[in-house]
Parts: C-alpha cells; structure tokens; sequence
C-alpha cells in the first residue's frame, strides 16, 4: 500500500500531532507500505525518515511557531508521480484542504485524524463569536473524507452532534519500554536540588489553551500553604516566558524528548494536568506508564485514558480543586505507588501496536470499499 501523509508541520516533536504522526510513520515503514509526507514545515534531513514535500508557507499570525500553507499546486507533481493508494490528512488547514481537492478530484479514497479541538482555543483568545465559523469549516472537511479517527469518545460524540459523520473511534498509543518507572533517576532529583521534596510535575506545549492559568493559580495556592514540594514544567511555546514570571521558584526544563523526558516523568512523583481543550491527551498516558500518580480533569479525554478509578485522582477544571487533591496527595505519600500501580496497569490497554493494526485495518477497508 501507498500512503501519502498531509499535516501543516512534519517537524518532528513540535506537538502531539507531530509524535503521533512519527509513531504511524514508523508503523508503516515497519510493515513495508511505501511512504511519503508533504508538509509546511519540514525536519532536519537526518530526521527525514520517508521522502518528504516541502510546500510555501507563511507563518499563523495566532502562533508564528506554525506555518500555513499558501495557496497552489506545489505538490501535486510528487504527489502524483508517489500515485499514493490513500492519503492521511492530519489538520483542516490550508494544506488539508488542498490535499483534500488533489484526492476528490482523483477520487484518491482519503481519511482524516481529528488531532486538534480548535472549537475550544477560541475561548482563550477571545475569538468565541467564531464558534459557528470554526464548526462550518470543519464540517466541510470532515465531511468530505471518507473516514475520520478520532482519539476519545467525548469528541467523537461532540462531532456527531455537529453534523459530522464516518467517524471511527481510535485511541493513540504509548511505549510501555519508553515511559516507565526503572527510568526513575537518584541523579535528575539532585540536579533539581529535590532529594527530599515531592515533585509536581506538568508537561504540555505552553500555550494559554492548555489551561496555563489555571495550573498558574493552583501553584500559587499550593506554595502559600506548604514548601515541601517543587513544581516542575516541560515543554516549549509562545507563552513560557510570561508562565516563567507567574510561577516563581518553578523549574522550566523546556523541550524534551526521548531519553530525557522518559527520565523526567519516571523521576517525579505526581502528575497533574488541566487541560480541557484535548482530543486525547498523550502526556496522560505517558505518566501513567510512567507510574505516577495523576491528577487530571474528569471530563473529556483525559478522564477517558484515566478510566473508572485506581489510577488517579480527578478534579475540576479549578485551580483550588486542582490544589486540593495534589495537596491530598501530598499528605499521603503512601498513595503514590498504589495509584502509580494502577495507572501503569490502566497504561497497558493502550499499546501502539495494537493501536496500529487497528489502524491499518481501517485503511484497507477505506481502499477496498473504494475499489469495489
């Protein structure tokens, strides 16, 4: 099989949808399919791991960071020499949508992950009175693709109530080998000076959406009342600098991947996390088979990957309840292995190989309907 992957930035790590698309590349290569990517923003070329198209952009005045695809048909000679059996569309961007016109117009059978809730960011800046716009706009592509993935329930169930339908329920993974407490490291706590304090720790892109001040408050109550414990952030966005300035005596260790973001998770004690803005919530999951124990909204995806109980506590979208259990935690340190115990095993029903199959499933059956 042929696919061809379309998504606004092919940079490898810049956001969940980014690791996620690099982990499905790595499935394919790994079942022999042929390849290619076409993208606003490319990697590094030792990062180019399939044949990867790159098309003129310019930079989103909301978040420079991201590159917007101009209008054009930069693509369409790779692509149609490539002949691609599938295409994968990432994002209802500008590039989405002309990925999506290149493949109708050659009745090409195309699918579409719904990676990005962009309905709830309006909120964050102010843009809510574009609520009927954003859902037009994503109707009119999800409605045209022959099969959309979406990563939790709540969303998919929120997409069906707008009118969009062919959709298929289907989790993101995680590396159990990768995320894991023999990561836990004597050393990363004394670099951090924390030998003898708890560590809270939060991992996100830093952008306003992710509910950053919410998570700024709960700091700040929770270090009027008790100085046993450091919070620590990772990760990288338009907003840390301003973050860095409301959360004084936090520790910003910025981007991390691989090695030592497994050893950052595996080294804290407890996780807490209150977005309400995800579609699935990868970081969850990561904690959990880091065996931390979590705190985390109930509602929407991450409650989801959290399940019924065992495996964390959960809280309002507040920042005094979100205090209010890290503090519980806080003050009961035995807890810790048992629910980090339980999110490891909850962790377990989301293997990425299995995630894969499923997902590669979906593809032959999205390519054979079109055949037949």
């Amino acid at each position: 099989m042929r696919i061809a992957y379309v998504c606004g930035t092919l940079q490898k790590g810049q956001d969940g949808v980014s690791r996620v698309l690099y982990r499905t590349i790595q499935g394919t290569l790994a079942r022999n399919f042929e390849v290619m990517a076409i993208g606003a923003a490319l990697p590094a070329v030792a990062d180019r791991i399939v044949p990867m198209v790159k098309v003129p952009a310019i930079p989103f005045p909301l978040q420079p960071s991201y590159l917007l695809a101009l209008p054009g048909s930069w693509f369409v000679p790779r692509l149609e020499a490539f002949d691609p059996d599938l295409l994968h569309l990432q994002s209802p961007c500008p590039l989405g949508f002309q990925a999506l016109n290149f493949a109708l117009e050659r009745q090409i059978p195309v699918v579409a992950t719904y990676h990005t809730h962009f309905p709830s960011y309006l909120r964050y800046y102010r843009l809510e009175r574009m609520q009927f716009l954003v859902w037009r706009l994503l109707r009119s592509f999800y409605g045209q693709v022959d099969r959309t993935f979406v990563a939790s329930k709540a969303r998919l169930s929120e997409l069906q109530q707008h009118g969009i339908a062919n959709l298929q329920y289907l989790p993101n993974g995680v590396d159990l080998d990768q995320f894991s407490p023999v990561h836990r490291s004597a050393g990363w706590r004394s670099r951090l000076g924390v030998s003898d304090q708890a560590v809270v720790l939060f991992v996100s892109r830093l952008v306003w959406e992710k509910n950053l001040l919410v998570l700024k408050d709960m700091y700040n109550i929770l270090r009027t009342r008790r100085h046993d414990f450091r919070m620590v952030v990772i990760g990288d966005g338009p907003a840390r600098t301003t973050l860095e300035s409301l959360m004084p005596g936090a520790v910003f260790l910025g981007y991390q991947q691989g090695k030592s973001l497994a050893e950052s998770y595996a080294s804290s004690d407890i996780f807490v996390f209150p977005s309400v803005t995800e579609t699935f919530g990868n970081v969850v999951l990561e904690a959990m088979a880091s065996g931390l124990a979590c705190v985390t909204v109930r509602a929407g995806p991450p409650g989801e990957i959290m399940g019924d109980g065992g495996s964390g506590l959960f809280a309002a979208p507040d920042p005094h309840d979100l205090a209010a259990n890290v503090e519980w935690l806080l003050n009961h340190p035995d807890q810790w292995p048992v629910l980090g115990s339980g999110a490891r095993q909850r962790a377990q029903q989301f293997l990425w190989d299995e995630v894969l199959d499923q997902l590669f499933a979906r593809y032959a059956e999205v390519v054979e309907a079109s055949r037949s």
